[in-house]
């Protein structure tokens, strides 16, 4: 009997019999995930351990569990990495990585093509007005607006500087998913409006940037940007000292680190957290 009692007591302490309808769909929606990830790979990186972290957290919704919900007062593994989300430490990191990455020179040079860039507030307005018709209230549809801008750190940012930590996940691995299609969407849409003859143009760079207007760019974006707007201080801030440590050329450990090792760190912190809020509790 002891031995029976002991099975069963082991039996019951499986994932198996602890896990609702809804955990099993989001288990299928995981795998779905990691096979348009892995096969497919739409963005690999971002999805992966975005999917997974969904995985983790629907065999074992106590991984993301809240200390004060817990018996011994130590919260699950995920929960930790959550919360430097909700501190908007990773986007302001990931954003430092970006900048160590990015080249600023044809921006420097065409200074009239940040106007490519401004496009992306169209799809933001557009997010934001179709999220109050679905109901949201105002700073949710804010936090979903960015979706629109199909740019994944700012989403998560926003969302948590907004207290809608709630849509965090869903927010994430929408702009996540919208990132991963265009691939996708993008060539027919410049086909259609454009010819092959335009296809084919090389563009080059308007002229030489100097490196003192390089090193330039990154300090003054900042001063004056974050000045106009205090409270984009730490994204702006992080991605304009990501840019000046790779073009001042006297920090290269630093340059190598934050477009390295440090952004694929917080990358797999980020997307396994953040993959974990979408629970079938959630």
């Amino acid at each position: 009997m002891d031995i029976l009692g002991t099975l069963s007591n082991l039996v019951a302490q499986t994932a198996f019999f602890n896990l609702t309808v809804g955990n099993y769909i989001m288990i299928v929606v995981a795998l779905v995930f990691l096979y348009l990830a892995i096969a497919k790979e739409y963005e690999p990186l971002l999805l992966v351990p975005i999917s997974f972290g969904m995985l983790l957290v629907n065999i074992y919704p106590d991984i993301i569990a809240n200390p004060s919900d817990t018996t011994n007062g130590v919260g699950g593994l995920l929960y930790y990495f959550y919360q430097l989300d909700e501190w908007s430490i990773l986007p302001s990191l990931i954003f430092m990585g970006v900048g160590a990455m990015t080249d600023f020179g044809p921006l420097i040079a065409n200074p009239i093509s940040f106007l490519m860039g401004a496009a992306a507030q169209f799809g933001i307005y557009v997010a934001y007005f179709l999220a109050i018709v679905l109901g949201f209230n105002g700073k949710s549809a804010a936090a979903i607006s960015i979706i629109g801008g199909a740019d994944g750190p700012t989403s998560i940012f926003l969302a948590s500087k907004l207290g809608q930590t709630q849509l965090l996940g869903p927010i994430a691995v929408a702009a996540y998913s919208y990132m991963s299609l265009v691939p996708i969407i993008q060539p027919p849409v410049m086909k259609f409006f454009t010819t092959e003859k335009e296809r084919k143009i090389k563009m080059g760079q308007l002229r030489n940037v100097s490196k003192l207007e390089k090193i330039l760019f990154p300090v003054v974006i900042t001063i004056v940007v974050c000045m106009i707007l205090p409270t984009t201080a730490p994204l702006v801030g992080m991605l304009m000292l990501g840019n000046l440590f790779r073009e001042s050329g006297v920090v290269r450990q630093l340059t190598e680190t934050a477009s390295n090792a440090l952004m694929y760190i917080v990358v797999i912190v980020l997307g396994t957290s953040v993959g974990a809020t979408t629970s079938a509790e959630a």
